[in-house]
């Protein structure tokens, strides 16, 4: 399996610009089974880009962050949404959790914190990297990686 990376794709000038970015260019991509790995420090913007994507998969309930329940299901838009914030198992147990069920399910998964996925790696993704500005505080930096055919024409469909 191949792996696609671009260091440096695009600039985003605040958090309304990363949602409106998900909502109208990431979401009316996505396919059932696709799984989209969010990587970057604290407040960097994951929950706000995953907002921006249920929007355009039509998901009208509030999305909030799933730190302290893990994953957190949206049923009702166009795909069902896994929203998994894997933050609290830094130490371990995500292996547990039968995430591949999600991964390999009808709806898109969106995993905060995918470093501690450990053994639950899913063979195929697309990994979103927004990092901050370090000079303007509200800015944000993100490039992708893509691992597989089907996320590598994912990363080209959402970088134009």
């Amino acid at each position: 399996m191949t792996t696609y990376k671009r260091s440096h794709i695009m600039d985003i000038a605040n958090e309304q610009v990363l949602q409106t970015w998900a909502k109208e260019k990431v979401a009316p991509q996505l396919k059932p089974g696709d799984v989209l790995l969010l990587d970057g420090d604290l407040g960097a913007g994951k929950t706000s880009f995953t907002k921006g994507l249920a929007a355009g998969l039509g998901i009208d309930k509030p999305v909030k962050s799933p730190t302290f329940t893990i994953i957190r299901e949206y049923q009702q838009g166009r795909l069902p949404l896994y929203h998994m914030d894997i933050y609290r198992l830094e130490d371990g147990g995500v292996e547990d959790l039968g995430l591949e069920e999600y991964f390999e399910g009808d709806g898109v998964s969106v995993v905060e914190w995918p470093e501690f996925l450990g053994l639950a790696m899913p063979d195929a993704y697309l990994m979103i990297h927004i990092v901050k500005d370090e000079n303007i505080d509200e800015a944000r930096h993100v490039s992708f990686t893509a691992k597989g055919s089907r996320f590598e024409s994912l990363a080209l469909a959402i970088e134009a």
